[in-house]
């Protein structure tokens, strides 16, 4: 992903997740901050979705929030958001971004907060509902049902 391509990727989020909006200042942060673990996913020569990950903790921040920086001892890869547009879903671009993002993870677990009923997809994908109960106020500023979850390294 480069910057000439964070207007599509807004427009990407704005149909994926309406209601989850996010600011174009935090997409151009990611970018930012970890250029490797920020995809565009084309499908057909076309934007079809993007895949942000970065660096962090496993507290993941709160949506719509600038980080500022990155921690200097991660704990994990943390997937912020994988958006496909509905009409490219199906042609594998989802499954070929983890691979890449877990490959980038290396010694690290790859994590991610799923929202909107996508445990299942992302269950299929290697990754396991972590409870924390500290984490349960972060985790109802995304969604009434997301999870935090983790898929182990390697």
């Amino acid at each position: 992903m480069a910057e000439a391509d964070l207007p599509p990727v807004s427009a990407i989020a704005a149909a994926v997740h309406p209601g989850h909006p996010e600011s174009d200042e935090v997409f151009a942060e990611r970018l930012r901050l970890s250029p490797e673990g920020c995809l565009l996913l084309e499908v057909r020569g076309e934007a079809a979705g993007y895949a942000l990950a970065h660096p962090w903790t496993r507290r993941p921040p709160a949506l719509n929030t600038l980080l500022g920086a990155l921690p200097a001892r991660p704990e994990v890869l943390l997937l912020h958001d994988l958006a496909i547009l509905p009409a490219a879903r199906g042609a594998r671009a989802g499954e070929g971004a983890v691979a890449r993002l877990a490959a980038l993870a290396g010694s690290l677990p790859l994590a991610l907060v799923a929202i909107g009923g996508t445990e299942g997809f992302w269950r299929r994908h290697g990754f396991g509902t972590v409870p924390d109960p500290a984490l349960d106020a972060v985790l109802r500023r995304y969604d009434p049902g997301a999870r935090y979850m983790e898929r182990p390294p390697g």
